[in-house]
């Protein structure tokens, strides 16, 4: 069962990751930039669990995310992003387990359900688009998200 969830605080999925876990009461944190800059001016503070990294640069954040989790779980819409085939990147570096999750192909809820209790992560890394790149990824992850961790 996942114990934290954790993201870089930017738009679109990882917001979208962080209200989810709220909502449903589970621990949540991760890296940020640093001064908390996110795509839309500062990182608001009720996603007070990030810490700040030294560096504003994101790839920074992305491998400290990967790296302080057992399995990454990358929400998506099309092809991935350049930030997020950075995440992935990562994770095949950290050797860590991952599940790339589009919303426009043929995964399923039940297919990420049982990957979750296969690797049995105590803390999970979910990550992906900003909402600026795909446009309603936060409302489909929101909405994807509540269903699975319930």
């Amino acid at each position: 069962m996942v114990k934290k969830i954790i993201s870089g605080g930017q738009t679109g999925v990882d917001r979208a990751v962080l209200d989810a876990a709220m909502e449903l009461g589970i621990s949540t944190g991760g890296w940020c930039c640093a001064g908390r800059s996110g795509m839309d001016g500062s990182i608001p503070e009720k996603y007070n669990t990030l810490q700040e990294a030294e560096s504003s640069d994101y790839s920074v954040v992305t491998d400290w995310n990967i790296r302080d989790s057992d399995a990454t779980l990358i929400l998506n819409l099309g092809p991935l992003t350049r930030d997020s085939k950075l995440c992935y990147d990562f994770a095949e570096d950290y050797k860590k387990p991952y599940l790339v999750c589009r919303f426009d192909a043929a995964i399923s809820l039940p297919k990420v359900d049982e990957w979750l209790k296969k690797i049995a992560p105590k803390t999970l890394n979910i990550a992906g688009p900003r909402e600026e790149e795909r446009p309603g990824i936060y409302e489909m992850s929101h909405g994807f998200l509540i269903q699975l961790l319930q």
